[in-house]
């Protein structure tokens, strides 16, 4: 991703996970998983956002890159774009909550990102999605 020089790092972290949804819709798993961190991780908060003992989870890189290829790549989204960001940074550290839009689906404050800061890079830490409640 090209972004501006001097680029803040709330623009960077949105080009982050811009570049997530662009690469998941036009399925390009290999340079998706660049933007993922070593040890990371996706879980579905099952719409139980205050209890985590349901959650289902994707642990390190070759498990979500096994989820992208036979779960999300299947469905074929032709859209996937995060909305509503609510960025907090601490240090090399982020937690960024968004709205859910892929398709046609789109859930208020479904998303919740984490992301470190390697080398002057923004990389993603985790994904938990379905955290609104049903």
């Amino acid at each position: 991703m090209d972004l501006p020089h001097g680029a803040s790092d709330e623009i960077a972290i949105q080009a982050v996970l811009r570049g997530e949804g662009e690469l998941m819709v036009a399925q390009e798993i290999d340079q998706l998983m660049v933007l993922w961190d070593d040890g990371a991780y996706v879980s579905d908060g099952k719409h139980t956002p205050d209890d985590t003992t349901d959650d289902q989870f994707w642990r390190d890189k070759d498990a979500i890159r096994h989820r992208y290829v036979r779960t999300v790549f299947p469905g074929a989204p032709k859209t996937a774009t995060p909305a509503d960001l609510k960025i907090a940074i601490t240090g090399d550290h982020a937690v960024v909550i968004a709205t859910t839009q892929i398709g046609g689906e789109i859930a208020p404050a479904g998303d919740r990102w984490t992301l470190a800061r390697h080398d002057g890079c923004w990389y993603i830490e985790s994904l938990t999605y379905n955290l609104e409640p049903q």
